[in-house]
């Protein structure tokens, strides 16, 4: 059963000042001698963003619980600009058939590398290479993240862009608590990302 995504973004301003980033998931064991035995549950990472920090008007809030009404709760996902990591320059793709190709981004250290799978670029952000020369795809799917070629590219191509994180509300519940007419008190409200 596919999960329902609305093709809209949370409001900016606020997801500006949301706390919150990338999560794995290891589970530890703790052995008799001291060592430990770790075990890598998630391949790749879940990003959570604890969003009441980023209102700070009431029309910011206004914005959040209409959205929240739009998007039922949990019961929907859509677009997060995650500020702190939303645009990738030069990232080589990975090819899904000689004439669709996925975008990534690839984050590097020491040798080391870690592929994430980019599925909501933004568009008019895509900006595409074969052989460091500007080309342009026959389509780029803003939905899935690929790319395809009118004809197998020459050698493997490149994109620039910026890119969302499909993501839901972690409540059914909006815990607001209005203090004065202009001046809202939320203790958290968790946004999840839902992988595809």
């Amino acid at each position: 059963m596919s999960q329902p995504f609305l093709d809209i973004s949370f409001p900016p301003f606020v997801a500006r000042g949301a706390t919150g980033g990338p999560s794995f998931s290891t589970g530890v064991v703790a052995l008799a001698s001291g060592r430990e035995e770790r075990n890598i549950l998630w391949a790749n990472a879940r990003g959570k963003w604890n969003i009441s920090t980023g209102i700070r008007t009431r029309e910011q809030m206004l914005d959040v619980i209409a959205f929240f009404h739009v998007v039922k709760g949990r019961a929907y996902s859509f677009r997060f600009k995650d500020w702190n990591d939303y645009a990738a320059t030069d990232q080589l793709m990975v090819e899904v058939t000689p004439t669709v190709w996925q975008l990534v981004k690839r984050y590097a250290i020491g040798g080391f590398e870690h592929v994430r799978t980019i599925t909501k670029p933004v568009a008019g952000t895509v900006a595409v290479k074969i052989g460091g020369v500007p080309t342009t795809p026959s389509g780029i799917d803003h939905l899935t993240g690929r790319v395809t070629f009118s004809s197998p590219p020459s050698s493997a191509p490149t994109a620039s862009f910026e890119f969302d994180v499909p993501v839901r509300f972690d409540t059914d519940h909006l815990p607001v608590q209005a203090q004065a007419f202009d001046q809202q008190v939320v203790s958290q409200i968790d946004l999840i990302e839902v992988r595809e």
